[in-house]
């Protein structure tokens, strides 16, 4: 079984290959099942000046046990910074 910490490299990796942005960071990690992983992973979308007014974005992926890519999609854009209300 893969380490979670795999998990969310092999996820950044794949969503890079996907979209042709790098990922910014990992903010979400749980097991899908028994032998995968859902990760979300953060990019930056749209680069802007200054950096604050960038545009990012949450992908919602799932790797399986051997860190290929089951499922990936785009959940949310939102400008950087910009603070969740519960």
């Amino acid at each position: 079984m893969m380490s979670a910490s795999e998990a969310a490299k092999r996820a950044a990796e794949h969503v890079t290959a996907m979209t042709g942005r790098a990922a910014e960071s990992v903010v979400g990690l749980e097991r899908a099942g028994e032998d995968g992983w859902r990760v979300c992973v953060e990019v930056v979308e749209t680069h802007r000046i200054p950096d604050s007014a960038d545009i990012l974005a949450i992908y919602d992926t799932e790797v399986d046990a051997d860190g290929e890519l089951v499922s990936y999609r785009r959940v949310r854009r939102y400008p950087r910074g910009r603070v969740e209300r519960d």
